[in-house]
């Protein structure tokens, strides 16, 4: 009789509703997701990453109450964090992140690219340039 009675009793603690996935709301004084707000309205808006990140990393700095100024590092980790804790609070946002750690380079500019029309091979300017002697004499 013991033995069931062991088994009854965490009955009730299984048996009680429990929160896997909480989603908590964003505290609207902190830095963090004020920045987060920002970056992600902006980026919404269709402005660049450059030009959102200037505008939410000087929020960071200003409304950080730290004694040290905050690293853009330090900022980047703080909009992810609140981005990752409050994705209802910042919808469609998480598919900007990734431009917060480089993921979003501009292209390089290609010089080497023929003319239109053109689609053979790009001749290399010959005549009176650099020798191999003159390349090496440092």
């Amino acid at each position: 009789m013991p033995a069931l009675l062991l088994l009854a009793s965490p009955l009730p603690l299984l048996s009680q509703p429990t929160r896997l996935a909480q989603v908590s709301q964003p505290d609207p004084s902190d830095p963090g997701n004020k920045g987060a707000e920002v970056y992600c309205f902006m980026r919404k808006a269709g402005n660049d990453h450059e030009v959102s990140w200037t505008a939410a990393y000087a929020l960071i700095k200003r409304q950080s109450a730290s004694l040290f100024k905050t690293s853009p590092e330090h900022a980047a980790v703080m909009i992810t964090e609140a981005v990752v804790k409050s994705p209802d609070a910042f919808p469609d946002c998480g598919r900007f992140i990734g431009a917060l750690y480089g993921s979003e380079k501009p292209a390089p500019l290609r010089t080497d690219i023929p003319a239109s029309g053109s689609t053979g091979p790009v001749p290399i300017p010959s005549g009176g340039g650099t020798t191999r002697n003159d390349r090496y004499s440092y």
